[in-house]
């Protein structure tokens, strides 16, 4: 889309360079809906790349990660991942009402 000062006496119209906020953040949430399960998975993949503890270490040589840990951590991410999705229900649930009322805030009036 171009701008050109020849173009504005012509009669056509200049699509509008920014959304509505309510729309804007309408469309942020669908975007966080969408990354939050493959995000997850991410994370989830994370242990399948640390080395295996070694049975036999050698005394100077760093023996790995322990499975402990990589279940500590596979809780953890779980955890927040739950902590994550309630958040984001929580916040879609307080401008649900607001976007059928056209309003940005909560507790806002419409004009």
């Amino acid at each position: 889309m171009s701008r050109n000062r020849g173009d504005e006496g012509r009669g056509r119209q200049q699509s509008a360079l920014f959304v509505e906020r309510k729309t804007y953040r309408r469309r942020r949430l669908m975007d966080i809906a969408r990354l939050l399960p493959l995000l997850g998975a991410l994370l989830f993949l994370v242990p399948l790349m640390w080395p295996n503890p070694d049975p036999y270490p050698a005394p100077d040589s760093s023996g790995g990660i322990p499975m402990s840990e990589a279940i500590t951590y596979m809780f953890v991410v779980w955890i927040l991942l739950i902590l994550a999705s309630l958040a984001f229900g929580s916040a879609v649930g307080r401008w649900a009402e607001n976007w059928t009322e056209g309003t940005d805030q909560p507790g806002q009036e419409t004009p």
